[in-house]
């Protein structure tokens, strides 16, 4: 007789339990229980069947039938395969094998998965690609859209031929894609020989949607999730970059349009591996537009990019440097001087100044502890309680800052 097969997620408690039901069994006589004895216990098997139904049945005996009736020449053998399958099938190790399915566009595993683990993958909250970074999303969509999505195409279609691109070793999308491994991980000799021995992918643009330079990948922010790492030696890969001749303002399509200085502001990666300042000096000491509307996509700029983002000190390091300052942005700041600027001496907002930017940039003042800012734009207007976006400004502010800002 066939062994039996496995469920996707044995428990290998299940089946000790099954063992015990088995002696039991045995000992009331049941014929379904002599039977499979019979048929899978080598000594015991043997027996005529009187004999068998007098014979003792220990518990080791009754796992041993069990594993025999899956296959498996012993129990030990039997519970390390169990106990095998259950780390595959936990959680973390299934969330970790739909990534490497994604990335490496695996679609049959990835189906698999889906198929098999139907909840986790429906209503599951899986892990960033990498610390503070987003993470896959596989609700409501099939493996081809999953993986096209994940690598930002449009299509399965436009993915696949991506890959048949790949395969072309010598072809410019395959030295691209080497190239942007290199810029991610920082390996400045694979890139170096990259850009020595093709010299034009300094100015090529990756076939995804977001289309973005070498340069862009330095900013670790925008692109696929799965890249967006900076390592610690960032700044010399920059350099290199800019050295080959790097565009410094192109315009890539993340967010709706950006470039490397407004995404290497408003990215948490830089700051994580502690070279977001030395990254955003390089940039502006090799022209960098500070000033670039939607620098940092949405529309925004670079410094209310970085205050909508978390990235403070950021916005600060550019706020120092030049960058331009409206109400909302010198608010974030702190700059007290600059958001009095931009009122009237009765009071009023000047020209093409708005409300919304005066209740963003007391939203920023609360959050990022400006409170003189606060305690200022409170006296033109500004109502403690109020909701700007859902939320009151002590909602955004922290629990540390909030007694000054009420006082």
């Amino acid at each position: 007789m066939d062994a039996k097969e496995l469920p996707p997620h044995p428990n290998l408690e299940q089946y000790k339990k099954q063992a015990k039901d088995l002696v039991k069994a045995r000992k009331s006589g049941d014929p379904e229980a002599l039977r499979r004895i019979k048929q899978y216990h080598a000594r015991l098997g043997k027996l005529a069947d009187g004999e068998l139904q007098n014979a003792m049945l220990a518990l080791a005996d009754a796992q041993y039938v069990i594993a025999r009736a899956h296959g498996f020449e012993s129990w030990p053998k039997f519970a390390k395969r169990l106990e095998a399958l259950s780390r595959e099938s936990s959680p973390r190790s299934l969330w970790e094998a739909a990534k490497n399915a994604v990335i490496t566009g695996d679609v049959p595993a990835l189906e698999r998965l889906l198929r098999e683990n139907p909840h986790l993958f429906s209503q599951g909250q899986p892990p960033a690609y990498v610390p503070s970074g987003p993470g896959p999303h596989y609700a409501g969509a099939d493996a081809l859209t999953i993986i096209a999505r994940e690598h930002d195409f449009a299509s399965f279609e436009e993915f696949a031929k991506h890959l048949e691109e790949l395969n072309h070793k010598n072809s410019l999308g395959s030295q691209f894609e080497l190239a942007v491994e290199a810029v991610i991980s920082g390996d400045l000799g694979t890139l170096e020989r990259l850009l020595r021995l093709n010299p034009a992918l300094i100015r090529d643009r990756s076939t995804r949607k977001h289309h973005a330079t070498l340069l862009h990948y330095v900013g670790a922010n925008g692109v696929e999730g799965f890249r967006q790492k900076t390592p610690k030696n960032a700044v010399k890969v920059a350099e290199m970059l800019l050295n080959a001749g790097a565009e410094i303002d192109a315009v890539s399509g993340m967010y709706g349009g950006s470039t490397t200085l407004g995404m290497v502001a408003t990215s948490i990666h830089p700051w994580r591996a502690g070279v977001q300042d030395a990254l955003m000096e390089i940039l502006l000491e090799h022209g960098a537009a500070i000033d670039q509307p939607g620098a940092a996509g949405n529309g925004q700029r670079a410094v209310n990019g970085c205050l909508a983002n978390g990235r403070p000190e950021a916005a600060e390091f550019l706020a120092a440097r030049g960058a331009p300052l409206d109400l909302e942005g010198a608010a974030g700041v702190g700059r007290l001087d600059v958001v009095k600027s931009f009122f009237n001496e009765d009071g009023s907002l000047k020209a093409n100044v708005t409300t919304m930017q005066m209740k963003s940039g007391f939203n920023w003042a609360c959050e990022y502890g400006r409170t003189s800012v606060a305690d200022f734009l409170m006296q033109k207007g500004i109502e403690l309680g109020e909701r700007h976006h859902g939320e009151t400004g002590l909602h955004w502010a922290p629990p540390w800052s909030c007694e000054t800002i009420e006082s």
